[in-house]
C-alpha cells in the first residue's frame, strides 16, 4: 500500500501564495524504481483535473496550461515528499486539491495513478 498525506492547503487572497505538500510512505511505495508524482485538482461538481507533474529525478516537469508560469512542482526523494508552489492565485484556483502517485513516467490522466492522497483544500478569496 501507499500512504500519501498532504498539508498545506488553506485561505489566502488573490495574488497571494501557498505551498502544498505531500509526503510518501507504505510498503508498495519502497518498492516503486521509478515513480512519478502528480497535483490534481477539484472544483465542486465538477473532473479532477491534472495540475502538475513530477518525474522521478525531478528532471522533467509537466503542467496545465492554466497554472504554468504561476506554480511550481518539485520533489524531496530523500523525504519522499512533493511540492506545489503556488503563487498570484486566482479565485479560479479554489478546489480541493489532490496528489497522486504512480510508479512510471508522469500522465496527465488521472485514471493512471493508483495511489490517492485526502486531498486539501485551497481558497482564493477576490
Amino acid at each position: 500500500q501507499v500512504q500519501l498525506v498532504e498539508s498545506g492547503g488553506g485561505l489566502v487572497q488573490a495574488g497571494g501564495s501557498l505551498r502544498l505538500s505531500c509526503a510518501a510512505s507504505g510498503r508498495t511505495f519502497s518498492s516503486y524504481s521509478m515513480y512519478s508524482m502528480g497535483w490534481f485538482r477539484q472544483h465542486p461538481g465538477k473532473e479532477r483535473e491534472f495540475v502538475a507533474g513530477v518525474n522521478w529525478s525531478g528532471t522533467s516537469t509537466y503542467y496545465a496550461d492554466s497554472v504554468k508560469g504561476r506554480f511550481t512542482i518539485s520533489r524531496d526523494n530523500a523525504k519522499n515528499t512533493v511540492y506545489l508552489q503556488m503563487n498570484s492565485l486566482k479565485p479560479e484556483d479554489t478546489a480541493v486539491y489532490y496528489c497522486a502517485v504512480r510508479n512510471g513516467p508522469i500522465y496527465t490522466e488521472s485514471v493512471y495513478y493508483p495511489y490517492w492522497g485526502q486531498g486539501t483544500q485551497v481558497t482564493v478569496s477576490s
